[in-house]
């Protein structure tokens, strides 16, 4: 970067080139909002598009990442007021509220929801879009920030009771993906029922290109587990490539007809047709449901899955017909 300004305050063409190439190769969500402001004041269109790109395409890793606390707020609206965000509402609200947190922070102000609002201006607290997040979200995490006036929030609860047509001033529109609307989650289900119950794997092929957000792993009532979760493809040579993976700790809630959680990825994977990965988990925990009578080919969509049982996991109680990995959330 400190090259690209001598390249640009000298006039050399040829260097700068080089500078945003090189950048571009480099850009990723965790470094993105310290190259973004630089292309836009040495004017680097097409550098500026790039950065923007993995900022829609990537949002949730980008707002998570540390020189998101440190952006501009100009640069904080321009991003909350865009339709091209790959990330869930109360997700980015959460992102915004830190910010704010660390502005107050910075200041040696004593944290508060009036301040963070001030702070954050009406044009982004205007921008979030509370209609789309669910009655839950809005109790549990929004309310306690003390950021939404009483009458948005009476009128936000009227509206997710269908008590009133429409909100006090927050659009309900879905955010958009390079012009087309958020694409629908599905669920591919894999058990026909469940019963009680460290390495679990399991195989699986697709016949159409897909894109994974995440798996739904059993649990138990009112118990969390600690997991690490990967998706392997296992035809790029002796050693299988990592797709995606995700660790955590999660807490198991009912989703549906079972007690479980959803372990979502940072980034959506990509999955190509007639590959074959390998779903790989470690769990820490206690007990937990499981699987039975699992379906070996399943249609969901227009997408057929089929299962193969991983090599060892049967020792552990995982197979095509009984144990873990009940749903896989994608869309297509």
């Amino acid at each position: 970067m400190g090259v690209l300004y001598l390249a640009k305050k000298y006039i050399v063409p040829s260097l700068t080139d080089k500078c945003t190439e090189y950048l571009k190769e480099k850009l990723d969500p965790s470094n993105v909002f310290s190259i973004l402001p630089s292309s836009q004041k040495y004017e680097e269109k097409a550098l500026e598009d790039r950065c923007w790109k993995v900022i829609e395409n990537q949002t949730e890793a980008a707002v998570k990442s540390k020189g998101f606390e440190t952006i501009e707020r100009s640069l904080l609206e321009a991003i909350v007021t865009r339709d091209t965000l790959t990330i869930k509402e109360i997700a980015l609200f959460k992102a915004v509220d830190g910010w704010a947190t660390k502005q107050c922070e910075k200041q040696s102000l004593a944290v508060g929801g009036k301040l963070k609002r001030r702070i954050l201006g009406e044009e982004v607290i205007k921008a979030i879009r509370f209609p789309v997040m669910t009655a839950e979200e809005l109790a549990d995490v929004v309310l306690d920030t003390n950021i939404l006036h009483t009458n948005e929030i009476t009128s936000l609860f009227k509206f997710f009771n269908s008590a009133s047509p429409s909100p006090v001033a927050f659009s309900a529109t879905l955010r958009r993906v390079q012009g087309t609307a958020l694409r629908e989650i599905h669920r591919c289900g894999r058990f026909r029922s469940v019963k009680e119950k460290d390495l679990l794997a399991l195989y699986m092929v697709v016949d159409r290109d897909i894109t994974l957000h995440g798996v739904c792993l059993f649990g138990s009532k009112n118990n969390s587990y600690t997991v690490t979760l990967e998706v392997q493809d296992t035809t790029k040579g002796p050693k299988d490539t990592t797709v995606v993976s995700k660790s955590g700790k999660y807490l198991s809630k009912l989703l549906g007809s079972y007690y479980g959680y959803e372990v979502l990825f940072d980034s959506a994977a990509s999955l190509k047709m007639n590959t074959r990965y390998r779903i790989e988990a470690f769990i820490r925990g206690p007990a937990s449901e499981k699987g039975h009578t699992g379906i070996q080919t399943v249609t969901k969509c227009g997408v057929t899955f089929t299962f193969a049982t991983g090599y060892g996991s049967f020792i552990f109680g995982t197979t095509v017909a009984t144990g873990q990995f009940p749903e896989f959330l994608f869309s297509c």
